[in-house]
């Protein structure tokens, strides 16, 4: 795969199937500038990690991608399409998929309806306006098929019925990844997915985006460094709103103004 470095992340597009891309995105919020013209390129397939010292902008680079934030100049391009003016939810519907570093789940649905609420997400411009008023939501068959499949994919299907406030932390991670597969992303972002977890059950949670999400491209934003080299092809490396460096993870390890910036620092 090929590798780049600081601000060169966007080579010839004729030689990569590029999925996703972020040209010269900005964010500001009055005079603080979140991102600064940061130029991703993710290839399709790719397992992509961002890391970056607290405040770098991952976590706004991730907003932006998603819609929850507008740019203030630049684009998000996914599949050729600039879909910087779409709206979250149309955003889902072409295939980008977001989990969220804090769980974002109905906490007094059960597991099920959590599930199905997702799942209706994609199959939602299907069903007429007529059908929404005169059927129960559970008579829709590709809702419930696609609702099924997802429970049993993240091994939740024993605990449909529970209330999703109830369920342990972990599991509560295990769901909001059952509630990105439910949309059937092209592209996946994660953030943080493992805040908080202990390491069998950090251990357990990557076994699991592994398992049910390995033939998707994914983003992940993440802290655990030995983590982040041991599961990535490529790192992005944040610093201040700029791209300071994107490469291999042995690439990202060895460049001196990561290891200035960040990577040294957490070490010491």
């Amino acid at each position: 795969m090929a590798t780049t470095t600081s601000g060169d992340d966007v080579g010839d597009a004729d030689t990569t199937d590029t999925v996703l891309e972020t040209r010269d995105l900005v964010r500001r919020f009055g005079e603080l500038v979140a991102t600064d013209e940061v130029n991703l390129r993710v290839e399709r397939g790719e397992f992509r990690s961002v890391i970056g010292p607290n405040g770098a902008g991952k976590t706004t680079l991730f907003n932006l991608i998603s819609g929850a934030l507008a740019p203030t100049s630049g684009q998000v391009v996914f599949e050729g399409e600039d879909v910087s003016g779409l709206a979250p939810h149309e955003r889902v519907r072409r295939g980008i998929g977001r989990s969220f570093q804090i769980t974002n789940v109905f906490a007094g649905r059960s597991v099920r309806e959590n599930v199905r609420v997702a799942a209706q997400s994609v199959f939602d411009d299907r069903i007429s306006f007529r059908d929404r008023f005169l059927r129960g939501a559970d008579e829709f068959d590709d809702v419930n098929e696609r609702t099924e499949w997802t429970l049993e994919r993240v091994g939740l299907a024993d605990r449909a019925e529970e209330r999703a406030g109830s369920l342990a932390y972990g599991d509560r991670r295990r769901l909001e990844i059952g509630l990105v597969l439910a949309t059937d992303p092209q592209v996946v972002l994660l953030d943080e997915p493992t805040a908080g977890m202990s390491r069998e059950e950090t251990r357990a949670t990557m076994r699991l985006i592994d398992e049910v999400l390995a033939d998707r491209t994914l983003l992940l934003i993440e802290h655990d460094i030995d983590l982040v080299m041991n599961v990535s092809d490529r790192i992005t490396v944040l610093d201040r709103g700029r791209e300071l460096a994107t490469g291999t993870p042995e690439e990202v390890a060895a460049n001196e103004a990561v290891q200035a910036a960040y990577l040294g620092g957490e070490r010491r």
